[in-house]
């Protein structure tokens, strides 16, 4: 069965973007960078790894899952962010913009569409980000990693954003440590 994993640059302080969706304080350069270009490959958007040589195919997942405002980061210039994977975005109150065809665009209930895709076919799949969308995702979460970059952004879209979720347990598999401050760790539920 397909996996969903939440993987996600956030602060120390437990911010995903700052109080404007801002996300520029996160570290994209480093040595940090090479362990992601490796271990989850595919995670830079197709265009910018293109454009500095990074590979995009064969990594862990062919599907990524966003919500309205991470998807909206890269508009109007990109509305393919990661045409190399299946991109499915949540949202209520868009319309897909021009030059989005390989984008599905959807307001059904993130679970059971997640549920779906567990059964089908296919590489792993990624959360790449809203906090309200990963809340609402969190029961079906196989696998947390956090890049964790040393800024604290004091406000902002918090992780799990502001909704309520249940709480569960998580045991940390792997803590990498990188000389440019980031931190990257991976938990799965206990």
């Amino acid at each position: 069965m397909r996996e969903l994993t939440y993987f996600v640059a956030v602060s120390i302080d437990g911010f995903i973007a700052g109080p404007g969706g801002e996300h520029d304080r996160f570290l994209a350069e480093g040595d940090h960078m090479a362990f992601i270009a490796e271990r989850y490959r595919g995670t830079v958007p197709t265009a910018f790894a293109d454009h500095v040589g990074v590979p995009s195919d064969g990594g862990p997942f062919d599907t990524v899952l966003m919500g309205w405002n991470t998807y909206a980061i890269g508009l109007p210039h990109v509305p393919n962010p990661y045409s190399h994977l299946r991109q499915i975005v949540f949202t209520r109150a868009h319309d897909a913009p021009e030059g989005a065809e390989d984008v599905q665009f959807t307001d059904r209930d993130p679970v059971e569409v997640v549920r779906e895709l567990k059964g089908e076919p296919g590489a792993g799949i990624w959360l790449c980000g809203g906090g309200a969308l990963a809340a609402r995702l969190a029961g079906e979460i196989d696998r947390l990693v956090l890049k964790a970059s040393p800024v604290l952004l004091g406000d902002g879209i918090r992780l799990f954003g502001d909704h309520p979720y249940a709480p569960r347990a998580m045991v940390a598999r792997a803590v990498t440590r990188f000389g440019s401050g980031v931190v990257i760790s991976e938990y799965e539920p206990a």
